[in-house]
């Protein structure tokens, strides 16, 4: 019980990080170009320093677990599943079914993944393999298509050249290769006054996140008369229901886990949706509102789902 306290506390610290945010829109503080600013340090420059700080320290076996699989399928199935029926029913455009399928898919396996994977799984870990899923393969996919997508242009260099120029890509792979290296080496091979500003800078990305997501929320109505709300309970109802029945289906059936790592893919798949997605969103200027209800809905629910998930399996 101590183990789901402690990680609902998780969830209030988001909610006070948010709510700051939405208080310093209130009071004007920053300006109005605030929130723009701090999308964007978190996107180009903060978030990467996380992901290279965060990947570098952890051993590869880790960050290459088997759990990876059940996290991928479980991922790619509610991200289909909307992109199935964005076709029959909602008919949104490339870019906002884009940022619909990562409101699907997309877990906060930062400031939510990691209290929960310390608290309750006991492995903070355990979120290493959703991270480097997040990172190196769906992020770069999914904002190659919203840079297209907004773009217009779709040259097939403009494709395969396109995650190159992913800052969250370069430096999940840079942690990656230096977690490989260290672990040939005997030893981490980043000098602390290298590698301790790097972190320093990485520390500062969720907060910015929280902070500018909680902006957003100044002015509007969440679920207002302009939101499409059939998408977005739609968007919920995949990410904190669908996918951890998938994710149990596969783990049990398909990998053949029991016991604990049963337990963390289940936990770990009604993680909620990340606020990364507000900032990808925003990033292109597309789906904004959808994205900020989806991720607010889906972060409301979600610690009711973990709690259900910690009483029939924990």
């Amino acid at each position: 019980m101590s183990g789901l306290i402690n990680a609902m506390e998780g969830f209030a610290v988001i909610g006070i990080v948010i709510g700051v945010g939405y208080v310093a829109a209130r009071m004007r503080i920053g300006g109005p170009q605030a929130q723009m600013v701090l999308n964007r340090f978190s996107f180009f420059i903060s978030s990467p320093c996380l992901m290279f700080a965060t990947l570098s320290q952890q051993e590869l076996s880790t960050i290459f677990h088997s759990s990876i699989i059940v996290a991928f399928l479980s991922a790619f199935l509610v991200a289909l599943a909307f992109f199935l029926l964005n076709r029959a029913f909602f008919h949104m455009d490339l870019a906002n079914a884009t940022v619909g399928c990562l409101n699907s898919m997309y877990l906060n396996s930062n400031n939510i993944g990691l209290p929960v994977a310390t608290y309750i799984l006991g492995n903070p870990g355990l979120v290493a393999p959703i991270l480097v899923m997040q990172q190196a393969l769906f992020t770069p996919i999914a904002l190659t298509t919203l840079d297209i997508a907004t773009s217009g242009k779709a040259s097939a260099k403009k494709i395969l050249t396109q995650p190159l120029h992913q800052p969250l890509l370069i430096g999940s792979l840079g942690g990656i290769l230096v977690s490989w290296i260290s672990s040939q080496a005997g030893t981490f091979i980043v000098p602390n006054w290298l590698f301790d500003p790097i972190n320093m800078i990485g520390e500062s990305a969720v907060p910015m996140i929280l902070m500018a997501f909680g902006m957003s929320l100044h002015g509007s109505r969440p679920m207002g008369k302009d939101s499409d709300r059939s998408a977005t309970a739609t968007v919920v109802v995949l990410k904190n229901v669908a996918m951890p029945i998938i994710a149990f289906l596969l783990a049990y059936f398909l990998m053949g886990f029991r016991g604990t790592t049963l337990y963390g893919c289940v936990v770990l798949a009604a993680l909620p949706c990340g606020q990364n997605v507000y900032n990808y969103a925003a990033r292109y200027n597309v789906g904004m509102r959808f994205a900020r209800d989806g991720i607010l809905l889906s972060t409301m629910t979600s610690p009711l789902i973990i709690a259900l998930v910690a009483l029939l399996l924990g």
